[in-house]
């Protein structure tokens, strides 16, 4: 048996033993594909098992992440801390080897994968992470090329993933960029869990890729790898666009009676099947056994301690012509802040405070990126088609740009020479929250990304997977409510903030003015473990004056008491509120103390953060005993969880009319306010 045939059998072999073992999961496609493995991870693929964080190292993601065990069973095998045992203990509780390929838990995995579409859309921001630190990083000294940063993005993906229609905002987008070095391979076994996709799929996938600006090649034999090898060859070769390499291939490859049926799809072939399946491929060992001559071909572990040896003395070699970037470099990997972000942070919110501007949240955080932008190169942005609206870019941030050739364009900013960092995104609103996390991924850069609120829903679920994943990612989502008037209920937010709030590990802040916007992207920028959400205003926001801004990075804070309005009484109720509803908080607080009734405002920009407190601090926020009233213009079911005596929000859809006469249509007066706290304290 050839040596490459035995070293795909070894794949097979795993695959269907550990989802019988496990009497769940998806042997099929692992199957299928494991002669497209061969030729990528024997021949190709650059990495070091014993450093999965190898800056350098190509990278590879299963897209069609269902088909987990193969990856499970190529990080085992070439050497990858993922011992056999891991693999016997597929989606068991706690094991190394869950369903679907999660980042941060098993060594080697990239992205996590599994709603399909998302990982090749990762990987277009991979392969743009890859291009632009390339373009900043890499030099020229005299003769000598100084190259850090040259690797390729390889990605699996099957019919699902093409399917999902945030796959053609993906394909699109890599065409338009010139990602020459994003090389997809396509298992086009025609097969999914409702059986044949040619009814309800026929699309012509290399035309498709073709009028999105790719270089297309096949179809070409999965089952061969040697025709796959120098596909892959080929398209590394080419200069000027990603490339899909078309592989026909049979899913279950090796059983008698499930190949090429969706009975090998998602449920393991049983003992009887495995045992023809055996038989079938000339397999005669054991489960979970490797005979050691297939074992010692698939060991990469020398070749790979090679290559980042290699790559060592070339980057020794780098840090002494250019020090400074080479440290740049690694801060920017290891994803630091650099020492002087904690001052610029600091000065930003003050002169914020200081300067007290009446202007919409939505161009505070234009003001706060403004600095942090200079500062950090590192910061990379882009819009939805609505940069106008969004106001995501900056005087340090041109539009990334392609030329003809497919290189970066560079713009002059204060004498130096940079590449774009702000990206037109176009109206791929999902699109666009997938390649952020890619890009986060890749490391080098904190990628951000603006909206409108109201399709959030569009990127839903790429913000959970960016929590999910622990992922430094800031979504910019403006006109956050019915205050953007005319547009009416299609663009008014009224279950987005709540809905938003529920995602576990993610950040979401509605601030109220410049400085709790300032802090909003400070405290974004510092969170290297989760994502953040930025709720912003369309309409204008008056400062709301501060005795101190030290609580606001908590989440929530006594922004007025009753003294600040001439009462010396203690307070007889709280309001809570958010955003542009501070202001209503702060008119009705005064309303309230000319009928001698004593009110403390608390600025909630964050539930999210303030929920993180300690108990001590919440109880000094909200005391016991008295009233709280909250006021959002969302939906009213999420605040009652603090003890609110009332809520002041809005539970149907918004209306098209101007947006002060909104607010008087849904009760968003100071009056109705007070009125409301005075109801409050009748109760009682």
């Amino acid at each position: 048996m050839a040596n490459s045939q035995k070293m795909a059998n070894a794949i097979r072999a795993l695959a269907m033993d550990a989802v019988q073992q496990a009497n769940s999961g998806h042997p099929g496609a692992p199957m299928g594909m494991a002669d497209m493995a061969v030729a990528l991870w024997g021949r190709h693929l650059q990495h070091n098992p014993a450093n999965p964080k190898w800056a350098d190292r190509d990278r590879f993601i299963l897209s069609n992440g269902h088909g987990s065990m193969l990856l499970y069973a190529l990080l085992h095998l070439t050497g990858y801390d993922l011992p056999m045992q891991e693999l016997k203990d597929f989606r068991k509780l706690h094991s190394k080897t869950a369903g679907h390929p999660e980042v941060g838990v098993t060594p080697g995995v990239e992205t996590t994968t599994g709603p399909l579409g998302q990982g090749i859309t990762n990987a277009v921001g991979f392969a743009l992470a890859e291009k632009l630190l390339a373009k900043e990083f890499n030099r020229k000294a005299g003769k000598v090329n100084h190259t850090i940063v040259d690797h390729h993005t390889y990605v699996f993906l099957g019919d699902g993933c093409l399917m999902e229609g945030v796959s053609h905002e993906a394909v699109a987008l890599a065409g338009a960029w010139k990602l020459n070095k994003l090389i997809a391979l396509y298992d086009d076994n025609g097969i999914s869990i409702d059986g044949q996709v040619a009814p309800w799929f026929i699309d012509n996938t290399p035309q498709r890729f073709t009028a999105c600006g790719w270089n297309v090649i096949g179809p070409v034999d999965g089952h061969d790898a040697d025709a796959v090898d120098a596909a892959i060859a080929q398209a590394k070769k080419n200069t000027d666009k990603p490339t899909l390499i078309v592989c026909k291939t049979h899913i279950g490859k090796g059983s008698p009676n499930r190949a090429n049926t969706a009975k090998a799809h998602g449920e393991p072939l049983g003992a009887e099947e495995i045992a023809l399946t055996r038989k079938e491929l000339g397999w005669e060992h054991a489960p979970f056994v490797i005979p050691k001559d297939v074992a010692a071909d698939w060991n990469a572990t020398k070749a790979g301690a090679k290559l980042e040896a290699d790559w060592n003395k070339r980057f020794a070699a780098y840090s002494k012509a250019f020090p400074e970037l080479a440290a740049e470099f690694t801060r920017r990997m290891n994803g630091d802040l650099p020492a002087s972000f904690a001052q610029v942070a600091v000065d930003t919110v003050v002169h914020a405070h200081r300067n007290g501007e009446t202007v919409a949240s939505r161009k505070a955080s234009q003001l706060a990126l403004e600095a942090f932008t200079a500062a950090l190169p590192e910061l990379l942005g882009g819009s939805a088609d609505l940069t106008g609206s969004n106001l995501t870019n900056t005087k340090s941030t041109p539009n990334l740009r392609f030329d003809a050739a497919g290189d970066v364009v560079q713009t002059e900013i204060n004498g130096q020479l940079v590449g774009g960092r702000h990206i037109n995104y176009g109206v791929r609103e999902f699109g666009m929250a997938a390649i952020m996390n890619g890009v986060a991924l890749h490391g080098g850069f904190i990628p951000y990304g603006g909206t409108f609120l109201t399709f959030s829903d569009y990127s839903r679920n790429a913000i959970r997977m960016a929590a999910l994943m622990k992922l430094r990612v800031v979504h910019v989502f403006t006109h956050d409510s019915i205050g953007l008037g005319e547009d009416g209920p299609t663009h008014q937010s009224i279950e987005h903030a709540a809905s938003l709030r529920l995602i576990p590990n993610l950040d979401v802040w509605r601030p109220a003015d410049t400085a709790e916007t300032a802090v909003a992207w400070s405290v974004a920028i510092s969170n290297r473990n989760k994502p953040t959400a930025l709720l912003l205003s369309r309409q204008n926001l008056p400062y709301a004056p501060k005795r101190d801004l030290g609580d606001i990075s908590r989440g929530a804070y006594v922004l007025s008491e009753p003294r600040d309005v001439g009462l010396k009484d203690k307070a007889q109720a709280v309001i809570i509120a958010t955003g542009s509803e501070v202001q209503l908080a702060l008119k009705a607080q005064r309303l309230l103390a000319e009928k001698k009734i004593a009110v403390r405002v608390v600025s909630m920009p964050s539930t999210t953060t303030f929920d993180q407190q300690d108990v001590k601090y919440k109880k000094a926020l909200l005391p016991a005993g008295l009233p709280r009233i909250a006021v959002e213009m969302g939906v009213t079911d999420f605040w009652w969880k603090y003890g609110c005596a009332a809520v002041i929000g809005i539970d149907t859809y918004g209306e098209s009319a101007p947006a002060p006469v909104l607010f008087e249509h849904f009760g968003f007066t100071a009056e109705n306010v007070a009125a409301t706290v005075q109801a409050a304290l009748k109760r009682k």
